[in-house]
């Protein structure tokens, strides 16, 4: 429940620290006198958006805290979920500065807005005769059965398997239409691979292709070339071998007589040798240097295969033809394993689908078993706020596609008139209507513990008399459950709070400013006489707000 709310710089407030205590606080003061800014600044801590309009001094900045007591309230995941630390006391801080700039604070760490919100929204629950107009709202109705028939648990696991089922469902859209794609392109796969697979590609062939090409294209040059070396070495008339044989003779003729003739002997005989291989060799290759039309055919049109392939898919070598087969081969593999994943996507979802269709059915079951409990439990609140022929009624419609709430929608059908046909709320009821209805609502769901704070805005708007006395009641019995804060207008209300505060105006020399007193049980008394009477306090208000306030 909140425990404390400091105000500094916001709207007409300077300074402002308020403590609340748990039972029924009431709020009071003139029109105009700043009861809605306190809503305004404990909103903002609730994550509503704010500009530099709230601020009181431009030149500083705007600061709202809140301390909540959250212990018993099942909050511990919703922290875990924010990464922020639990504690059983909260701080909720915001802070708007003078350019602008608005920071958010939980126990001193930063969080964004929807942190706040998410939060803020299993704090404490602003009730305006604005929100009045959501009871015609399917889902806050479904909400309210929920509260009632105590589903908070049964909902919190169906929820999260309902994130579970939709994260798979999209996963397997997702898969589906991969796949489709897949095997529609899956003849083009087939068709590439086959070809390149008959073309019993290997690593390095057209390198060795081209050689060989080249050489059979140049058999008959090449031929020549060998036997014409061979010739010039050693089959003409005065070949070079010849030659080189009659050097060594002449050399040995002059040895005796020179000895350093020996040096050269040996270099020349070498030479022999190396000309004579040589001419052995050039000799046999010409001899086996063949012209062969077939070879050569084969040879051109197995590179013309291998350029027209990479021709066709714009690649520089079997290499990268041998890569894309491989790539083929992969995305046709793939297709046929993709039906085996698809297939168990599709029973994990539906796996997930029987489970929630089962958590679902036992929250359909729970949901209608509370209805006409619930029907008589408003009806009796209203009759109690002069609503004597009033008939309220909850109809549950089952059996929907599922939603993160369910397979239910629920509708509340209402009238106010004797032998009256139900109707949505929102067709026939009028402003005051829906405002009793909402208290009697907020009556029924209280007893959940669901929220630890209410705060109602001039719920009372429109009604007087024994029935502003019987809304009081009302109002008193249900802080039993929960903290309420309520700000009216009706001394019968006003006088059955456990607090009172009075909010007001004061006009210093530079400004007016907005004031939060409060009340003892002296100014309780003059507080309550003056909304009996007026601003002039007469013995017989005083005598009645005595009586109210026992």
């Amino acid at each position: 429940m909140l425990r404390r709310l400091q105000i500094r710089n916001y709207a007409l407030i300077r300074e402002l620290d308020v403590d609340f205590t748990s039972g029924l606080t009431i709020i009071t003061g003139e029109t105009g006198a700043g009861k809605s800014i306190l809503i305004g600044a404990l909103s903002l801590i609730l994550g509503q958006r704010a500009d530099t309009t709230v601020l009181k001094d431009k030149g500083n900045k705007c600061i709202v805290e809140g301390v909540f007591d959250v212990d018993g309230y099942g909050l511990e995941p919703l922290f875990l979920e924010n990464d922020l630390d639990y504690d059983k006391q909260v701080i909720f801080r915001r802070e708007i500065a003078a350019n602008g700039k608005s920071r958010a604070f939980v126990n001193d760490t930063p969080v964004n807005l929807k942190t706040l919100q998410d939060i803020g929204l299993r704090l404490i629950d602003i009730h305006s005769q604005h929100q009045s107009l959501e009871l015609g709202n399917r889902l806050f109705q479904l909400m309210v059965v929920d509260y009632y028939a105590g589903n908070s648990a049964l909902l919190k696991a169906y929820q999260h398997k309902y994130k579970v089922y939709k994260a798979l469902l999209a996963e397997l859209t997702t898969a589906e239409e991969t796949a489709q794609l897949m095997r529609q392109e899956l003849d083009y796969f087939q068709f590439q691979l086959e070809q390149l697979s008959n073309a019993n590609l290997q690593s390095g062939e057209q390198e060795k292709l081209e050689h060989e090409l080249t050489l059979l294209t140049h058999a008959d040059e090449l031929k020549t070339a060998f036997l014409s070396v061979a010739n010039l070495l050693r089959e003409e008339d005065g070949n070079a071998l010849v030659r080189v044989k009659e050097s060594v003779n002449i050399l040995n003729r002059i040895l005796k007589f020179y000895p350093e003739a020996a040096g050269l002997i040996e270099r020349v005989n070498s030479i022999y040798l190396e000309m004579s291989d040589i001419a052995a060799e050039v000799a046999y290759s010409s001899e086996k240097m063949e012209i062969d039309p077939g070879r050569i055919v084969y040879l051109s049109e197995r590179l013309d295969q291998l350029y027209s392939l990479q021709q066709k898919h714009h690649v520089s070598g079997e290499e990268d033809l041998i890569k894309l087969r491989d790539d083929f081969e992969l995305k046709v593999s793939s297709v046929f394993s993709n039906d085996e994943s698809l297939l168990a996507l599709k029973n994990s979802v539906n796996e997930k689908e029987n489970e929630l269709l089962e958590l679902a059915e036992k929250l359909t079951k729970n949901r209608k078993s509370v209805t006409e409990r619930m029907g008589q439990k408003v009806e009796e609140q209203l009759y109690q706020l002069g609503m004597l022929n009033s008939k309220f009624l909850v109809e549950i419609s089952s059996g929907l596609p599922l939603t993160q709430w369910g397979r239910d929608e629920a509708n509340f059908l209402f009238t106010a008139n004797k032998n009256g046909e139900l109707n949505e709320i929102s067709k026939v009821a009028s402003g005051g209507e829906l405002s009793r209805l909402m208290l009697s609502i907020k009556a029924l769901i209280s007893k959940s513990k669901a929220l630890p704070t209410i705060l109602f805005d001039e719920i009372d708007s429109g009604i007087s008399g024994e029935t502003a006395d019987k809304m009081g009641n009302i109002l008193k019995e249900i802080s039993l459950d929960m903290q309420v804060i309520n700000i009216t207008h009706l001394p019968q209300i006003a006088a059955k709070g456990d607090v009172h505060y009075l909010v007001y105006k004061e006009d210093t020399e530079q400004e007016t400013i907005t004031r939060l007193k409060l009340l003892s049980r002296e100014d309780r008394v003059d507080e309550v006489a003056k909304m009996l009477s007026g601003e002039v306090i007469t013995e017989a208000a005083r005598l009645n707000a005595e009586e109210l306030l026992k």
